[in-house]
């Protein structure tokens, strides 16, 4: 009796313990959210003009300059960075050396401030706002007004400069990007209507990856360059469209290592290629502002990031448990574009990232942005990007597995046939062929899926008449959905067993989700048959690309 009494005094100390240090933090919560109040942030320095006015000396962000029990609750971040005054070239929007640019649009993602630009030769660029404001992702309402000016202080948390570094990066590995060089725009007539709002501050000038760019490298001297709904709504809707899947991979795998968590379906361009064969895409990535992101060096923001966790952070060891959440923001476009893959791509893209990506690339990449930052910013990125190479394979690894616990085969708006049969013990292979009249059946993707790996395969007919033909042995512990859609579909059943008594047996695994009912053949009663529980977003082409993320 006097052990049990003795634990339980022990166990309610240490109750007591923990909540003392939860009413800790909240109180230091609440302390820091005050002495926000108490600590006006430093207000802006006036540009230092060179005296040719060609160049200021300006800082990015000297109100991120904060005290240091302010930093010990949220966070250090790169705020002596964005505090350290720069030398920028001013951008004088009419020049009489050079095509002059011409502002066209305002715009802006959730944290960017952007200005579209045309030459009069008619290519365009963007300037996008070097100063974030991370508030802009709250919500209109009482969460915005509480936190915004606390939101707005994380900005600190992104690297001024690290678009610079990343593009190099790109460069090296094989992936499309555009060249953003610092200007500061000074409060020029030319502006017009858009002089208040932009006019005296610094933004990353860069090509805008959109229409006709053959004469430029950097994306592919591609003919058209189009946005992701475009894209997307063409792969359901043509099957010779296609996304190169490597190439895609390997622009994934690049956004992990620099650990740029913000990919959603709209921060992607595609630069297209026609051939004899039809179009092939490849990914050209925008706006790495979140690239070597560092949000949890605070003791609140620590905390915070454990239930914010797509918010990952820089550092020299990306944890695999974290790769979930550090993809999450493109899960449908990943499942989308990467499923032709099996785990020996993955495996192979990682080796031939890591190869491209040596020392000498790095150490060159890190030249780049300002000079007034180069070296800290080398001195921090260097040693952590050499770790991060290191661990490409175990990352791509878990990636795939990431991907493939739940696949995908998508079809189109055309007329397609899945072939659905056994490949070996716990494994299973799915063909997808158009079907054309008075032409053989042509295949657009096949692939092996291992219940390892894959426990939920769902099959995506979409519009069209589709034929879903199954091997009868094909339940191999793979749960398989079958969606139908549109279209007058057939469900069949093939390679029918000798055995009269398995012959009206359900089929294990195999559901089928209908909008419509099913052509079917007389075996196909030994599917499960349920209404589909989302027919407006696989109905059609129209109706699938509603799942994705598309702002812009």
């Amino acid at each position: 009796m006097k052990k049990q009494r003795r634990w339980f005094g022990l166990m309610k100390a240490v109750g007591w313990l923990a909540l003392s240090g939860v009413l800790a933090l909240l109180g230091s919560i609440a302390l820091s959210m005050l002495s926000l109040a108490s600590e006006p942030a430093p207000a802006p320095a006036a540009a230092q003009w060179a005296a040719d006015s060609a160049t200021v000396r300006v800082a990015a962000g000297p109100q991120y300059a904060r005290s240091g029990v302010w930093q010990f609750f949220w966070g250090t971040h790169y705020r002596a960075i964005w505090n350290a005054p720069v030398t920028a070239p001013v951008l004088r929007l009419a020049s009489p050396e050079r095509d002059s640019l011409v502002p066209l649009r305002a715009g802006g993602s959730y944290q960017s401030r952007t200005l579209r630009m045309s030459t009069a030769k008619g290519h365009q660029f963007v300037l996008r706002s070097v100063d974030k404001d991370m508030s802009a992702a709250l919500p209109v309402g009482w969460k915005r007004n509480l936190l915004q000016r606390l939101m707005k202080d994380q900005t600190s948390a992104t690297l001024p400069y690290g678009a610079y570094v990343a593009a190099r990066l790109a460069a090296a590995a094989g992936v499309y990007h555009a060249n953003p060089r610092l200007v500061y725009l000074p409060n020029d007539p030319h502006l017009g209507k858009f002089r208040t709002t932009y006019a005296n501050a610094l933004y990353l000038l860069e090509e805008r990856a959109e229409g006709n760019q053959e004469h430029k490298r950097s994306f592919g001297n591609s003919p058209a360059i189009v946005n992701s709904q475009h894209l997307l709504t063409m792969l359901r809707k043509r099957p010779n469209t296609q996304v190169s899947p490597r190439d895609f991979l390997r622009a994934r795998l690049l956004d992990m290592w620099l650990g740029d968590w913000s990919r959603r379906e709209d921060q992607w361009r595609w630069a297209s290629f026609p051939g004899s064969g039809g179009t092939r895409f490849r990914p050209i990535p925008r706006d790495r502002d979140q690239a070597f992101f560092l949000f949890d060096d605070g003791a609140i923001t620590r905390v915070l990031s454990w239930f914010l966790l797509k918010f990952q952070s820089f550092h020299a060891t990306i944890r695999l448990g974290n790769v979930d959440a550090l993809t999450t923001t493109a899960r449908n476009l990943d499942r989308t574009l990467l499923a032709p893959l099996n785990a020996d791509d993955f495996q192979a893209e990682a080796d031939s990232l890591q190869k491209r990506l040596s020392d000498v690339v790095i150490d060159e990449a890190l030249k780049a942005g300002p000079a007034e930052t180069r070296v800290g910013i080398a001195a921090y990125l260097a040693p952590l990007l050499r770790a991060r190479r290191g661990q490409l394979a175990a990352v791509a690894q878990r990636y795939f597995e990431i991907l493939n616990a739940e696949a995908w085969v998508v079809g189109t708006d055309k007329n397609e046939r899945f072939e659905v049969t056994n490949a070996g013990p716990g494994r299973l292979r799915v063909q997808l062929l158009a079907q054309r009249p008075h032409r053989p059946d042509s295949l657009l993707s096949e692939r092996v899926y291992d219940r390892q790996t894959t426990k939920i395969l769902n099959l995506y007919g979409l519009a069209g008449n589709d034929t879903f033909r199954i091997a009868a042995d094909a339940a191999v512990g793979i749960k398989v959905g079958i969606y139908g859609g549109l279209g007058q579909n057939q469900v069949s059943l093939h390679s029918l067993p000798v055995d009269k008594e398995s012959e009206n047996e359900p089929l294990s695994d195999f559901t089928l989700f209908t909008n419509a009912a099913p052509a079917p053949d007389r075996q196909a009663a030994r599917l499960a048959t349920h209404p589909d529980p989302h027919p407006e977003l696989t109905a059609n082409a129209l109706g699938w690309v509603k799942r994705y993320n598309l702002r812009s």
